[in-house]
């Protein structure tokens, strides 16, 4: 097996420098990691060579984990967001909800999915097998999810979605930690945008689909069309987890179908990037350790701000077919009922096909250039004006355009605004862990009060949804803006030497190895 570099804490002042320099070491001692070098094979390759074997290498990873991860995802988000589709497919009315029993069931949902991010990727990160983790999570939100065809009342649905949302809580913030211990950071935004592409895809799938099973299938066996909606769906889920349980790596230090060179690459690729070695054995992967540097790092602050924005004006996705059913009124009131609710599902599919062609182009030109923030925030004012258009008319046309916009312009943001996270909080990966769920769990938290910006008495214009997601989606704007000047600050700091704290910082002088040359990505 070929001889891997490990982590180690430096101990000890450099002996070689100044005295200013053996008093900057002593007082970075117990926080400044030691340099290491590469495994001999890689010291002995060629730029040229090195480039071929890791795009091979790349290669295979990306064919082993995108499809997977993608088809999990798609799953996890129509299961999640199908209640909408199943509101105009007859829930509302068979169990007896009103406005406000519906609005809950949507809500509580995001209760139980905040509440469990942090333990479930804090579990995740000490347990290190992912590829039995997420498939088993996602076979049991897939036998809740059907089980929602059973409900008779608004209590047995409030029940059952909270308890999806506990189990759906490990998908999403696990994979953002899991994509990245495999890629490194100038890697991320594509993979973060691939990965909620199938959020993006299940929203112009999920509206077909309900469209076909709202047009053929109700009353059916004498079920609801909603009841089909639910247990397709559902048992489509548990049929693609026990399929990804094959699919699946852990992490690259553990996985078996790399060669010895290729998980030799693997593992130094990140440790060059971020500084250290990602996994180790579980003794090193401490829970509250990493919760805890997580928690005294004002960065995670700033992007909590600026996640909760985006999200928080994102929110209109949990209404969209509702949204979307608004057109109705202004041209296609005549085809009425059931055929009405029909063609509000398929005119709910283009805008999420164009988020996901907006989010693929955004993020590879953000990983290519290496820049964030203006990746980030020119989607957002995109975001701003077509909101401001939603709330300003109720004519057709400028209605629908901006409903086009609303989807890909926000998703654009915020994929590169996710990779942002792992970026700007690379290390320890205990840190990066916890980081990754508090933050997407405090961003959903918008998702609960959001429920109750969409009530039938709002529409057709909804326009204090409208005015909510405009602000909000401003407020990210200016979230991200601080976070650049605080990283550009930092940055400065790293060129002139100084030791910034969660950084990957330069080899002290006299040291031997590589210089890494971190900086914070901006």
């Amino acid at each position: 097996m070929a001889n891997y570099p490990t982590h180690k804490t430096a101990r000890g002042g450099d002996e070689t420098g100044s005295t200013d320099e053996k008093a900057a070491s002593a007082n970075v001692e117990d926080n400044r990691p030691q340099t290491v070098q590469a495994p001999a094979f890689i010291r002995n390759l060629t730029p040229g060579e090195r480039q071929q074997l890791e795009k091979r290498l790349k290669r295979k990873i990306d064919a082993r984990l995108l499809p997977a991860i993608i088809i999990m995802y798609i799953m996890n988000y129509i299961d999640r967001n199908n209640i909408a589709a199943a509101r105009l497919a007859g829930l509302e009315r068979d169990l007896n909800l009103t406005s406000t029993e519906f609005q809950t069931a949507v809500s509580i949902l995001f209760v139980g999915y905040l509440l469990m991010q942090i333990p479930s990727n804090l579990f995740l990160n000490k347990f290190g097998k992912p590829a039995i983790y997420l498939p088993a999570c996602m076979v049991v939100w897939g036998i809740i999810s059907a089980l929602t065809a059973v409900c008779t009342n608004a209590a047995g649905l409030l029940a059952n979605r909270f308890f999806l949302g506990v189990v759906e809580a490990a998908y999403f913030p696990g994979c953002l930690y899991y994509l990245s211990c495999w890629y490194t950071r100038k890697e991320l935004g594509f993979r973060t945008a691939v990965l909620y592409s199938g959020a993006l895809i299940s929203g112009a799938f999920s509206g077909l689909i309900s469209a076909g099973v709202t047009w053929g299938m109700d009353g059916t066996r004498g079920l609801g069309a909603w009841q089909w909606l639910f247990i397709i769906e559902g048992a489509a889920t548990v049929v693609v987890a026990l399929g990804c349980y094959f699919v699946l790596p852990n992490f690259p230090r553990t996985t078996k179908w790399l060669n010895e060179e290729e998980m030799a690459l693997a593992v130094w690729r990140l440790q060059e990037d971020i500084g250290e070695d990602d996994w180790v054995n579980s003794e090193q992967q401490t829970f509250w350790q990493g919760a805890k540097l997580a928690f005294t790092d004002p960065k995670t602050y700033i992007l909590l701000v600026l996640l909760f924005c985006i999200v928080a004006s994102g929110t209109v996705t949990n209404f969209f077919p509702t949204v979307v059913n608004t057109l109705q009124q202004g041209a296609l009131s005549s085809n009425g009922g059931n055929n009405s609710n029909v063609i509000s599902l398929l005119l709910t599919a283009p805008p999420y096909v164009l988020a996901v062609i907006a989010t693929y182009l955004n993020a590879t030109h953000a990983d290519k250039t290496g820049e964030r923030y203006w990746h980030i925030t020119i989607p957002l004012w995109i975001a701003v004006a077509a909101y401001i258009i939603a709330a300003t008319t109720t004519h057709v046309a400028p209605r629908y355009l901006s409903m086009m916009l609303m989807v890909p312009s926000v998703y654009s943001g915020f994929v590169v605004a996710l990779a942002w996270i792992s970026n700007t909080l690379p290390r320890p990966p205990a840190k990066r862990a916890a980081a990754l769920a508090f933050i997407n769990a405090v961003s959903n938290c918008s998702s609960i009060y959001a429920s109750y910006l969409y009530p039938k008495s709002a529409d057709p214009q909804y326009t204090v949804a409208m005015i909510v997601n405009c602000a909000t989606a401003f407020g990210a704007v200016c979230a991200a803006t601080v976070m650049r000047v605080v990283l550009v600050r930092l940055n400065k700091k790293l060129e002139a030497g100084v030791w910034v704290e969660g950084a990957i910082n330069n080899a002290l002088p006299g040291e031997g190895g590589v210089k890494n040359g971190f900086r914070f990505k901006v």
